[in-house]
């Protein structure tokens, strides 16, 4: 039986009598919840269902959204891939956060747009817009296994290091992530395409794949042999099929 999707082991106990009750949909428990995903960037722990919660409160009193908590959220539900809580979060935010910059959408959709105001501010010109896209594209990059471009674009942009910079960890993170895809599907790896997608190299690539990992680096073919687990081990399968033959009197 797998894990429940709201159980989080190291959630404190009045958060989880928060979440359990009537309080959650109680505004005055947004700062708790708060003070909550600041803990969980901090210790590197992980909470979805708590963040979720907050992310609920927001949509129902929007004066209380704060952009800082809202992409520490996002960033965090990053390290986590390839589970679905980056876009679970992501459905949870105002429409206006997600649509494209106004520069990008036709002159006659602009126009018939309602003009801009504090509750309803005008796409793509709110600072959490930004955010949330380019933190999108992340996700996006990951989706794809695109790793070798995730770290890349992680490193083109200084929104990118503001972003991530509250989230402890969160390179380290992210490595053990690509690491665990990649050790349920390949059986060897060439280290130069491996140095990519953890975007790492030398004496750091070699610490991480042979202590963090457990992975092995066969110097004379530079390659990088994942040992066989239940996930990349080749099995072959026998399909038998029987056919029942009802000859005509």
């Amino acid at each position: 039986m797998g894990i429940a999707f709201d159980y989080a082991p190291d959630r404190p106990e009045h958060i989880n009598g928060i979440l359990n009750s009537l309080d959650r949909y109680n505004p005055e428990t947004t700062t708790v919840l708060q003070d909550y995903v600041t803990q969980q960037c901090e210790d590197r722990t992980y909470d979805c269902y708590a963040n979720l919660a907050l992310l609920k409160l927001y949509q129902f009193n929007p004066p209380l959204l704060r952009d800082e908590t809202t992409t520490n959220i996002l960033t965090k539900s990053l390290t986590v891939f390839p589970s679905p809580d980056f876009s679970l979060c992501l459905h949870l935010l105002p429409s206006y956060i997600l649509s494209p910059p106004t520069s990008s959408q036709p002159q006659q959709q602009q126009q018939q747009q309602q003009p801009p105001t504090a509750a309803n501010p005008a796409p793509g010109d709110a600072p959490l817009t930004e955010a949330v896209q380019k933190l999108a594209h992340l996700n996006t990059l990951l989706s794809s296994a695109k790793y070798a471009q995730f770290w890349s674009t992680l490193n083109s942009d200084d929104l990118y290091a503001d972003l991530i910079a509250d989230v402890g960890g969160f390179e380290e993170l992210m490595r053990v992530r690509i690491a665990v895809t990649v050790g349920q599907s390949c059986r060897e790896v060439e280290r130069g395409v491996l140095e990519g997608w953890l975007g790492l190299q030398g004496p750091q690539f070699e610490h991480f794949v042979g202590e963090v990992c457990g992975w092995g680096v066969d110097g004379t073919r530079d390659m990088v042999v994942v040992p066989v687990n239940k996930e990349n081990e080749a099995k072959g399968t026998v399909v038998k099929e029987e056919i029942a033959w009802k000859m005509g009197e």
